[in-house]
């Protein structure tokens, strides 16, 4: 059973959508994924119950089958290392991989993509710091927390980031905060949550509680 582009891209949407723990996906929550009216959601989602990689009924929401998150890690398999391949071995900056990964992402051809993984070496983390599923579908996490939840004079490492928008990622590049950093609290203002933080023992930043929000540490 064949997916065309369009729809690999809503399956993969209503995944990441139930990761975060929605017992059902509304029409409303993939059409606001999608940034796209509710009306154009339903026929969409009528195709993929269709296929069978969704279960979907009007009103009631929407439940991924085991085939449809197994067709979602491997759109998203080839996604992660396609990013990768851009960043290491054609240079390209990481807040540059997205959209072209997009794309690159709908070729099918698994020979290629099993390739290209050794080619790479098997890595299992993206740019962003996103884990990439094996080729059975299997996803390596590691505990993480958001860089504003942690107390002063905690220590860690970063190790992705949950808004991978490229003006967040410049951003980052900006202020010197980068995956592998080491960071540690130096404080915490009570009034905004706003952070102070060292970086690599040499660095001080100073960042807004929504920009702490959006990156993952690794505690040490």
């Amino acid at each position: 059973m064949n997916l065309t582009t369009a729809e690999e891209n809503y399956l993969k949407a209503i995944y990441h959508l139930s990761e975060e723990g929605k017992k059902s996906v509304s029409t409303n929550d993939v059409a606001a994924e999608m940034n796209t009216k509710p009306a154009s959601v339903s026929d969409m989602l009528r195709k993929l119950g269709e296929k069978e990689v969704i279960q979907y009924r009007k009103y009631y929401g929407v439940h991924i089958t085991e085939e449809g998150k197994r067709r979602a890690l491997q759109t998203i398999r080839k996604h992660r290392l396609w990013e990768v391949f851009l960043v290491e071995k054609l240079n390209f900056a990481w807040d540059e991989v997205h959209e072209v990964a997009e794309e690159l992402e709908h070729i099918q051809s698994p020979l290629l993509i099993q390739r290209l993984d050794a080619f790479l070496n098997f890595p299992k983390f993206d740019p962003h710091g996103d884990p990439i599923p094996d080729e059975y579908g299997d996803v390596r996490s590691r505990p993480r927390i958001p860089l504003n939840e942690m107390e002063v004079d905690q220590s860690g490492q970063i190790v992705a980031v949950k808004d991978s928008s490229a003006a967040f990622l410049r951003y980052l590049d900006k202020v010197g905060a980068y995956i592998g950093a080491r960071i540690k609290v130096l404080d915490k203002v009570e009034f905004d949550g706003s952070l102070e933080i060292l970086v690599d023992q040499k660095k001080t930043l100073f960042m807004s509680k929504d920009v702490g929000s959006n990156i993952l540490v690794l505690q040490s």
